[in-house]
């Protein structure tokens, strides 16, 4: 039976914060934040729990402000990533865009249900607003405003908010996904997932007090000990006063700038004006009504899907993960994909075309292939068609294509 076409896709492994509790006490090393008059002395244990229990309460303060995310991962020009958009998506918000230069995200915060979100685009906009009651998605490039409806939370969930467990505004909390299909990663979000994928094969320090937004931060320093991993270490900055994450930036070895970095340009703590919450369709839009995307799926088909995607091998700063190339025959493929595009818009022949021509052939124990290394992530593509991605070392890619499985 033909394969369906499998999205690739990369991440961090995710564990629970108590993972990270628990390597403080046992495998990272913990050192003590240099003395600075501006913030008191906090020890990395202090601050790992600071930030547990800001999160552990869902509330975070009203602010306004502007994030900027900037990113220099090497990454060749490849085809077929230029139609890459996530379904749902506003226009122009392309994950393929985010993966070089700067991109800024404005955001608006009163609760959970009142805020505000904007993603500028370079002629276009992209507006997402909940005042409450109503949430609105704004894509000024299609001259479109959606209102959305948020489902309701399961029995027993934490729908949260004046909304949660009986649909209404969608509640926006700590590290929590936008329920739009934006590529954009808030330092919260980052900071969550870095945080919580530490262990022990993790060294937890605290660098210097850095100032972000104008705000004095504590940074805690994130460091594999793996010699295989191509990050020399990934810095999150804590405001002082709030203990919330500023900033994120990830360091290769070998970089003296970051490759990856996401965190506050500017920032205020006021509570902001309630006009920036409201909002109508302005004359001549197109308006239409849609379901809002909860930050987790859980149902048991999307964990089946997101199964057959692959597997990993290793663990923590070592993962490999590996999957088949996608092989989509006509008769295999839904009308409205036959064009040779996945799911999200990408042309997936033509980005794999793409990436074998960039990449080297090499060849070993395990078979051969084509090798495409950048700053933070190396890719295997084998000639009898897996592909491997990790942000390891070569080396580790060619021993987890000798595992069989």
């Amino acid at each position: 039976m033909a394969k369906r076409t499998r999205a690739v896709r990369w991440g961090v492994p995710v564990a629970a914060v108590a993972v990270v509790a628990a390597a403080v006490g046992t495998g990272p090393v913990i050192a003590a934040v240099r003395s600075d008059p501006s913030l008191p002395d906090r020890t990395a244990e202090q601050l790992l729990a600071d930030v547990a229990r800001t999160w552990q309460n869902g509330r975070m303060p009203q602010m306004s402000g502007t994030i900027v995310e900037t990113a220099s991962l090497g990454l060749p020009a490849l085809p077929g990533l230029s139609g890459l958009s996530g379904p749902g998506g506003p226009s122009g918000a392309s994950p393929a865009s985010l993966l070089s230069g700067s991109h800024q995200l404005k955001i608006w915060y009163a609760g959970e249900d009142r805020f505000r979100l904007m993603l500028p685009g370079e002629m276009s906009e992209t507006d997402l607003v909940a005042d409450g009651g109503t949430v609105w998605l704004w894509d000024s490039a299609a001259n479109k405003a959606t209102r959305l409806t948020v489902p309701a939370a399961p029995e027993g969930g934490h729908g949260g908010g004046h909304g949660g467990g009986h649909g209404g505004a969608f509640p926006m909390r700590p590290g929590a996904a936008s329920p739009f299909a934006s590529p954009f990663a808030t330092p919260e979000q980052a900071a969550r997932q870095a945080l919580q994928a530490a262990g022990t094969d993790t060294a937890i320090s605290v660098g210097d007090v850095v100032t972000v937004a104008g705000r004095a931060a504590y940074q805690i320093v994130l460091t594999p000990k793996s010699a295989d991993s191509l990050i020399k270490d990934v810095r999150v900055a804590l405001d002082g006063e709030k203990l919330m994450p500023l900033r994120v930036q990830v360091y290769a070895k070998g970089a003296a700038e970051p490759v990856f970095e996401v965190g506050f340009e500017s920032l205020s703590f006021t509570a902001p004006a309630p006009e920036n919450f409201s909002f109508t369709p302005p004359p001549g839009a197109k308006v239409e009504q849609g379901t809002a995307t909860p930050p987790q799926d859980h149902r048991p088909e999307a964990l089946a899907e997101a199964h057959d995607r692959g597997r990993v091998v290793g663990s923590g700063w070592d993962s490999v993960l590996v999957t088949s190339l996608p092989d989509v025959p006509a008769q295999d493929v839904p009308a409205q994909q036959q064009d040779g595009k996945g799911r999200d818009g990408m042309d997936v022949t033509a980005l794999l075309d793409g990436l074998k021509g960039a990449a080297t052939p090499v060849s070993g124990e395990w078979g051969s292939g084509r090798l495409l290394r950048t700053k933070v992530v190396s890719i295997l593509v084998t000639d009898d068609g897996r592909l491997l991605a990790g942000a390891v070392a070569p080396e580790a890619l060619y021993r987890a294509a000798g595992v069989k499985g």
